[in-house]
Formats: C-alpha cells, sequence, structure tokens
C-alpha cells in the first residue's frame, strides 16, 4: 500500500531539434505537463502527453493541467494505493481525460517499480531484452528533404520508416520512395486526413507494398474502416479510434484493421495499455508502440511497455536526439546500428531524471497536498 505525499506539476517548453509536420500542423516547440511524486521517501515520474491543442485528441496541456490539480490528482492523495493497477478504479468517476490520468498512473508503476526493486518492463509483464526500432518522419519541406531524411535514418539503424501523409502528399511521395528503397520496410500515417470519398485514392496505395496504412479515415471509426479494410490488401493499423480493450475487441472483430497502434497516453495509462495488448495478443493481432514526441521521461514509459511480448511490430520509439538537442534524462536514450533499445533492467525509469534540466525548462508549477493545492 502506498501513501501519495504530494504531487508536483510542471509545464516546461522544450524546442524540438527539427520541426515535425503532420496532417495537423507544424510543431516547433512542445509545451509539456509533467507530474512529480512524492511517496514513501521516493520520487517518480509521469509525463502526459495531451499537445497543445485539441487536435490529435480533446486533451490539451491545458485542460490535463486543470482536471490533474481539480479532480484526478487530489483523489490519489486522500487514500493508500495499492499499486499502478489500482489508478483506474481510483480515477474512475472522472470520465475521459485518458492522457491526464494516464501520466499520474505511470508515475505510480514506477514508484511501485523502485519499491519492488523490479525493473519496470518485468513489472508491466514484459520479457524482452531488446526491442525493435522505427522512425516516424514527418512532411518535409521538399521530396529532396524527405530523401536526406530517409537516408539518415535508415544509415542510423532503424527497422521501419513511417511517412506522414496528406492529401498531395502522399502517391507521388511513395513512388519515389519505393523507387530509390524498394525493399524497405515502409508504412504511412494519415492522422485521419482522408475520408470515404478517397477509398479509390487509397487503394492504388497497395502497389507500394507498405507494411500498414495508419488511422486513415475518421478519428473515432471503425465502420468504414472496415469498408475501406475490405477494399484493399494493405493492413490497416488503428490508433485513435482505439482508447481501450473494448474497442480494440470492437475493431478486431469487424476486421476495421490488423494491426494496433498503441500510444500508453491514449489508452489512459499502462493498465488499459496491457488490457489492449492482450486483447490484441489473443486474436493474432500485432501492436506497436506510438510515439507522442515525448521527453526521456515518456520514452522511457514506451521502452518498458514495449518489452511486452505482442510489440512484434518495429514502433516509434526512437533515439532521444532525434526530437531534441538535450533530453531531460540521462543517459539519453539511444538506438543500436540493428535498429534496437536495450530495455532497462533496474528498477524504475531505467534512466536518472535531469532535475536541473527540468527547472531550467519550467514556465509553471503547482504543489498538491492532500488538503490544497499550492501554487509556486
Amino acid at each position: 500500500m502506498l501513501k501519495i505525499d504530494r504531487i508536483h506539476l510542471r509545464e516546461i517548453n522544450m524546442p524540438l531539434a527539427h520541426p515535425f509536420e503532420t496532417s495537423f500542423g507544424l510543431t516547433t516547440t512542445r509545451r509539456i505537463l509533467l507530474v512529480e511524486l512524492e511517496a514513501e521517501g521516493l520520487t517518480s515520474w509521469g509525463e502526459c502527453v495531451a499537445g497543445e491543442h485539441p487536435y490529435f485528441s480533446d486533451e490539451m496541456i491545458d485542460t490535463a493541467w486543470m482536471i490533474t490539480e481539480t479532480e484526478l490528482a487530489p483523489r490519489l492523495l486522500g487514500t493508500t494505493v495499492e499499486g499502478g493497477g489500482s489508478v483506474p478504479h481510483l480515477l474512475k468517476q472522472v470520465r475521459g481525460h485518458r492522457m491526464a490520468k494516464a501520466a499520474l498512473e505511470d508515475a505510480i508503476w514506477d514508484l511501485e517499480s523502485q519499491i519492488e526493486q523490479i525493473p519496470l518492463g518485468q513489472l508491466l509483464g514484459g520479457t524482452r531484452e531488446t526491442i525493435p526500432c522505427g522512425v516516424s518522419i514527418g512532411i518535409q519541406p521538399s521530396p529532396a528533404h524527405l530523401m536526406d531524411k530517409i537516408a539518415t535514418e535508415l544509415e542510423a539503424g532503424y527497422q521501419r520508416i513511417k511517412l506522414k501523409c496528406k492529401h498531395g502528399w502522399d502517391v507521388s511521395i511513395f513512388e519515389e520512395v519505393r523507387k530509390r528503397w524498394p525493399e524497405i520496410l515502409l508504412s504511412c500515417d494519415a492522422n485521419s486526413a482522408y475520408r470515404l470519398r478517397d477509398i479509390d485514392h487509397i487503394a492504388t496505395w497497395d502497389e507500394f507494398k507498405l507494411l500498414m496504412i495508419e488511422q486513415p479515415l475518421w478519428y473515432d471509426d471503425f465502420y468504414f474502416h472496415s469498408m475501406l479494410q475490405k477494399r484493399i490488401e494493405t493492413s490497416i493499423c488503428l490508433d485513435e479510434s482505439i482508447r481501450n480493450r473494448r474497442d480494440a475487441l470492437a475493431a478486431i472483430d469487424m476486421e476495421s484493421c490488423r494491426i494496433i497502434n498503441i500510444k500508453v497516453g491514449r489508452v489512459g495509462g499502462f493498465s488499459e495499455a496491457i488490457a489492449v495488448h492482450n486483447a490484441a495478443s489473443e486474436r493474432g493481432i500485432p501492436v506497436w508502440c506510438g510515439g507522442m514526441l515525448e521527453t526521456g521521461i515518456g520514452r522511457a514509459h514506451n521502452i518498458a511497455l514495449s518489452s511486452l511480448q505482442n510489440f512484434s511490430l518495429p514502433g516509434d520509439v526512437s533515439a532521444s536526439s532525434r526530437y531534441w538537442a538535450e533530453d531531460i534524462i540521462e543517459p539519453a536514450v539511444t538506438v543500436s546500428k540493428s535498429g534496437e533499445i536495450i530495455v532497462p533492467t533496474v528498477p524504475g525509469l531505467g534512466y536518472a531524471v535531469r532535475k536541473d534540466r527540468i527547472e531550467a525548462l519550467t514556465v509553471r508549477r503547482a504543489t498538491i497536498t492532500a488538503n490544497a493545492a499550492v501554487l509556486v
């Protein structure tokens, strides 16, 4: 049983090493909500992956801050916590706000890992010693820029290249990439940029032998993705549509997808991520771990989750240096020349948190106790 003494909230602003563009728009700097728990004489960390705007989901950093401060954190401070797996029950009265919930729950799993002296991946049920890595490449200023970017990532050893796509940045791009690299493991991610009227257009993508087409249609849809999957040979991967185990089961039964992307924040924390993983595993559907431009704290959580057995496809868990000139953990996350990350074997995150770096980047903070929230 754990008694949480304090919960610290921090907003940090981190400039990306390179701009990242999707069908939602261009990101150059990330506003990030970090949570720090104090309990049992230990400190643990979580990261909220909600963006600056409610574009990927209906959450954003400002709503996550408010709901954490006023609703979620007081529920954890006012009771004893059995462990990470008990958090969803404690927070269930609050509907939605999965990314905010995930930051707190994942920090408690980190705390439990430290107390039990078990590596976080092992505590989650992971067995992999290394995880295969791919990269997600945003929309570039020109095809030439994209070719250079892909060449760099392949040279670094990444096992799968994923291209963000949208109208006007799809078929011609796939053609050029396949002409230069006919055999690489290649996929695309539309972030819901297409509609039913585009089915004939998407069907032409079969010729490019993509590993998968990620979330081509509406962000909350199963039905029309099922129609599309029946029209094309390429596997559809669902991302935004999968919020929990029930969604995963529905999508699988409706044949809406053949692959699932699991993002810890999107499904509300490690507990639900494990449940989605298990549901997919039981039905022979491979999964992989997606990224949300996380700092090293969120990246460490993704590595631990990716150690579960059914994470059999290269995920978007890549090196710190792809996104940050200087990360907030040490050592920074690195990827081997064979395109793999070693899963930490020490308790907790497996990386040291650079508190000095976090302090330098902090623009807003609050400390919440069982009695009140104190702004600093």
